[in-house]
C-alpha cells in the first residue's frame, strides 16, 4: 500500500513538472516570438538609436506605434539631441517621453530639438519646456533662435506691406523730409509668447522717427546729424511687451520733400486774398442796389415834380374864373 501511495505521489509530481515545463516552454516561445515580431518590426530603427546612444527601447518603439506616434521622427530627435550634446535622460534631460507628449500635442519635434541644439551651442537659456511652448504658441522657435544669434534687419516702412517706400515726417520750419530706416532686430526669447510681432516695430519705430523730426527746429538740423534721429527713437523702449530686442536703428535714406509751410502759407493767402475778394464783390454789390435805388427814388421824385407842374396852369385858370388875381 506504501509502495502504491509513493508511486502516485511521484507520478503527480512528474506531471507537474511536466506541465510546468510545457507552460514554460509555451511562454518562452511566445516572448521570442514577440521579440522577433518588434526585431523585423523596428530591429534596424532600434539599432540605428542603440549604435548612437539614443536610449530608446523596443517596447517603447512598439508603444509609440500603439500610440500613433511617429517613431521615427522620435528616434531621429533623440540621435540629434544626444550629438548635439543635450542631455536625453535623468529628470533635466529631454527624454522620449517628453517628445512623444510634445508631438501628440500638435508640436514640430524636429523644429524644437533644432532650435534646442543652436541654443546650446550658441549659450542662449532655453529649456526645453520653453521651447516647446513657443512651437505651440505657432511662433517658428528654429528661425527665433537664429534670429536670436544672427540679428535680422527690418526694413521701415516695409515695401511688403505697405506702398509707401518713406516716411515722411515735417521739421517745425515746414519743409518735408522722406525718411528710410533699417531696424537690427535679435529675438527676446523670454517674451516670444505673447509679444508684439514685427509690425508693431515698424509701426513704432515709425511713429518716432516722425514724432522726432517734428520737433526738430529746420530739417537741416536733421540732415546734418541723422543719428540724432536714431537716438531719440532708441530712447523711447520701442521695443517694450515685444518679441524683439532692438539692437540699432540706422537712418538708411532722408531726401529733402516739398516745403509744406511755405505751400500752406501760399493756400492761405489764396484762400485769404478770396475771402477779401468775395467780401469787396459783397460790398459792390450791395453799392450797386443803393445805386439803383437812389436812382429809383429821383425818377420818382421827377415824376412828383411833373405832376406837380402840370397842376399848376389849371390852379391858375381856376384862379382866373374865380376872379382871384387883382
Amino acid at each position: 500500500m506504501e509502495q502504491i501511495v509513493l508511486f502516485l505521489e511521484t507520478a503527480s509530481k512528474f506531471a507537474r513538472t511536466e506541465v510546468l515545463g510545457a507552460i514554460g516552454t509555451i511562454i518562452g516561445v511566445c516572448f521570442l516570438f514577440v521579440l522577433i515580431t518588434l526585431l523585423i518590426a523596428y530591429g534596424k530603427l532600434w539599432f540605428q538609436g542603440y549604435m548612437s546612444g539614443a536610449q530608446v527601447s523596443l517596447l517603447s518603439l512598439f508603444g509609440m506605434s500603439l500610440r500613433k506616434v511617429d517613431a521615427v521622427e522620435i528616434v531621429k530627435a533623440k540621435i540629434m539631441l544626444k550629438q548635439g550634446g543635450l542631455p536625453i535622460s535623468g529628470k533635466d534631460g529631454i527624454t522620449t517621453r517628453r517628445l512623444e507628449s510634445h508631438y501628440l500635442a500638435g508640436g514640430k519635434v524636429s523644429n524644437v530639438v533644432r532650435a534646442m541644439i543652436a541654443a546650446h551651442r550658441a549659450d542662449l537659456d532655453l529649456n526645453f519646456d520653453q521651447a516647446a511652448a513657443i512651437d505651440l504658441a505657432g511662433r517658428d522657435v528654429l528661425d527665433a533662435v537664429q534670429t536670436s544669434v544672427n540679428p535680422k534687419v527690418i526694413v521701415c516702412p516695409d515695401p511688403k506691406k505697405s506702398s509707401k517706400t518713406t516716411l515722411s515726417a515735417i521739421a517745425k520750419n515746414g519743409v518735408e523730409l522722406k525718411v528710410r530706416a533699417q531696424v537690427t532686430v535679435r529675438t527676446n526669447l523670454e517674451q516670444l509668447i505673447g509679444g508684439a510681432t514685427e509690425d508693431t516695430i515698424i509701426a513704432r519705430v515709425g511713429e518716432g522717427i516722425i514724432t522726432a523730426i517734428g520737433s526738430a527746429q529746420t530739417h537741416l538740423e536733421v540732415m546734418e546729424n541723422p543719428v540724432q534721429i536714431s537716438r531719440k527713437v532708441l530712447e523711447r523702449g520701442l521695443d517694450s511687451q515685444t518679441a524683439f530686442q532692438i539692437v540699432s536703428i540706422d537712418i538708411a535714406d532722408i531726401d529733402v520733400g516739398e516745403n509744406i509751410g511755405a505751400r500752406l502759407q501760399v493756400d492761405q493767402a489764396t484762400t485769404d486774398l478770396r475771402v477779401a475778394e468775395a467780401q469787396a464783390e459783397k460790398m459792390r454789390a450791395e453799392a450797386k442796389a443803393i445805386e439803383q435805388e437812389m436812382k429809383a427814388k429821383v425818377a420818382e421824385n421827377r415824376a412828383n415834380v411833373v405832376e406837380a407842374e402840370a397842376l399848376v396852369p389849371q390852379a391858375m385858370s381856376e384862379a382866373f374864373r374865380k376872379g382871384r388875381f387883382s
